[in-house]
């Protein structure tokens, strides 16, 4: 049965995370270029897969000594948090680059059918998320809260609306979300949660 609060978490986490990092801008570029519908289909297959792997990864982890799994999860989040923040600071330089890098990709792959095209969207999406910080922070929530059902449920809706609004409002959503406001609320979860993490172990 999913804990509703555990979903609730892992979709914020999630989405903070998400929405200004290149998984946005990837499906947005790649929208531009093949029908969004494809392209939502392609990215949400390779975001199952991934968010998969990383449930079961956190699984593993699970398994480990309890202060152990909560000092990891803790440091992961605290990690995060400072990412975010460095990558607030710094979007405006970096967005172009990595528009132009994302571009680059989806005309390597340009395809003529509908299967190539969820196809070309899938392994553009899957290779660019590879160790992506929301795989590491799926890890990190399914290990701290041993719910790997919610977990997954919570990040893959997270992923599935994340890449769903670049594909339905593409360029005109820049236009309304500050991304480095983006990137500093989804750092303020990340150490939020690494505070509590930490605190539990204190207090256990």
């Amino acid at each position: 049965m999913l804990d509703v609060g555990v979903v609730g978490i892992a979709f914020l986490s999630i989405f903070l995370v998400e929405l200004p990092d290149k998984t946005f801008l990837a499906t947005l570029v790649l929208s531009t270029k093949y029908r969004p519908l494809f392209v939502w289909l392609g990215v949400g297959a390779a975001f199952g897969v991934q968010t998969l792997l990383a449930v079961i990864a956190g699984g593993v982890v699970s398994l480990l000594p309890h202060d152990f799994i909560h000092a990891v999860a803790g440091l992961m989040f605290l990690i995060g948090g400072v990412i975010l923040i460095r990558e607030g600071m710094a979007h405006r330089d970096a967005l172009q680059e990595e528009e132009d890098e994302e571009a680059d990709l989806a005309e390597r792959a340009k395809p003529a059918t509908g299967l190539r095209q969820i196809s070309a969207a899938f392994l553009v999406l899957f290779a660019a998320e590879w160790g992506d910080l929301s795989q590491l922070l799926t890890v990190s929530l399914v290990a701290k809260y041993k719910e790997p059902g919610s977990v997954f449920v919570g990040s893959f809706v997270a992923l599935l609306l994340v890449s769903g609004l670049a594909v339905v409002l593409g360029k005109q959503a820049l236009r309304y979300i500050r991304l480095d406001l983006l990137h500093f609320l989804g750092a303020a979860v990340c150490l939020i949660l690494g505070a509590v993490t930490f605190s539990s172990i204190l207090t256990s």
